[in-house]
């Protein structure tokens, strides 16, 4: 049992868990406790150094907006967002509920004016009914809202730039050829800023989006958010494709020879599956890349997400500004190291080599 745990930790990247498990089955427990004590002890020290002087810097740097917000305002902000956020959900669900019992209301009079015969008066009933079935509750996005637009942002981006570079990256890979010729093509457009790309992109998208905004699926915000996240985020994932084919052992290539294999095939079935790794090595250096982007990329396209949070805090300049900002950089750095967990869980799953 404890051996199937071991694994589970190892493969989830959660080894420093792995001395408590070991203490407990009985191993030598002065060695466990030892790396307990720094799998554990030091990062506390850390942290509490850092709450320390950040404490200290709190009560002695002023800015325009009052004194640098302590790890305690940070915190009551924290909860003042969170408790925001389910107050509207609870005021939303009221007003939904009154709207559909004034709905009922409506078509239960429409019923009687029908029996009655009056036809006319009943369809204005029932028109009636519809309107408030299908009214929407006004407000604006909470915290939550925000996050969680960011996240669906953050992974459109995402899928459309592995997409992109996957099938770019395995044809790099197996042709000299197009890799000569894409190579330049790569260095030029790797290094540019999201902010460059940005105007570029929301132009683009104005100019070919021009479906109605009440027909829309998606926001012209969202698909230039998502789009910047796209350009930003496919470089990594495309070299290190690049990079994993043609690392491909060249005994297996030969094999797919010596079999007759189709092009196709060879890829589908030795190709891509050796190159797994490192796929997976890029894609998760493209999502932290993504991440980090789309936070630049909603506050110019005004994406309701985090970074739109961060820009309409800082545009505030109440005294809970810099405190809420803060609060959003703390998310975006929990979400983002979640994120990056995630893809190491997804890259361990395909590589027997470990990943630091």
């Amino acid at each position: 049992m404890s051996a199937r745990i071991l694994r589970i930790l190892d493969a989830t990247g959660l080894e420093s868990l792995a001395p408590i498990v070991r203490l407990l089955r009985g191993d030598d427990s002065k060695e466990q406790l030892r790396r307990i004590g720094i799998s554990f002890g030091a990062p506390l020290v850390a942290f509490l150094l850092f709450l320390g002087g950040w404490s200290v810097a709190s009560a002695s740097i002023m800015t325009k907006y009052g004194n640098l917000p302590s790890p305690a305002d940070v915190w009551q902000q924290a909860h003042v967002l969170v408790t925001a956020h389910f107050e509207t959900e609870a005021a939303k669900e009221v007003y939904y509920e009154e709207q559909a019992a004034k709905a009922a209301e409506l078509r239960a009079a429409a019923g009687v004016l029908t029996q009655r015969g009056s036809t006319a008066a009943a369809a204005k009933l029932i028109e009636r009914a519809k309107a408030a079935e299908a009214a929407k509750y006004s407000s604006s996005p909470s915290y939550i809202d925000q996050i969680l637009t960011s996240l669906k942002t953050v992974f459109a981006g995402f899928v459309v730039a592995s997409l992109i570079a996957i099938p770019i990256g395995v044809l790099c890979g197996t042709s000299d050829l197009i890799k000569t010729a894409i190579d330049p093509l790569i260095q030029l457009f790797k290094p540019v800023s999201p902010l460059a790309w940005l105007p570029i992109v929301m132009i683009c998208v104005g100019a070919l989006y021009t479906t109605k905004p009440s027909e829309a699926w998606f926001e012209k915000s969202f698909i230039s958010s998502a789009l910047t996240v796209s350009l930003c985020s496919l470089w990594p994932t495309l070299v290190n494709t690049a990079l994993g084919v043609a690392s491909v052992d060249k005994d297996h290539l030969n094999v797919a020879k010596v079999l007759k294999l189709g092009t196709w095939t060879r890829i589908r079935k030795i190709v891509i599956p050796s190159a797994l790794p490192m796929i997976f090595a890029g894609l998760r250096i493209s999502l932290g890349v993504g991440w980090m982007v789309l936070i630049a990329a909603e506050m110019l396209a005004q994406n309701p997400g985090l970074g739109k949070f961060v820009w309409d805090m800082f545009q505030n300049g109440s005294s809970q500004t810099l405190a809420q900002i803060m609060v959003a950089v703390f998310t975006i750095g929990i979400i983002g190291m979640c994120l990056d967990r995630l893809m190491i869980i997804l890259q361990r799953s395909v590589s027997y080599a470990r990943v630091s």
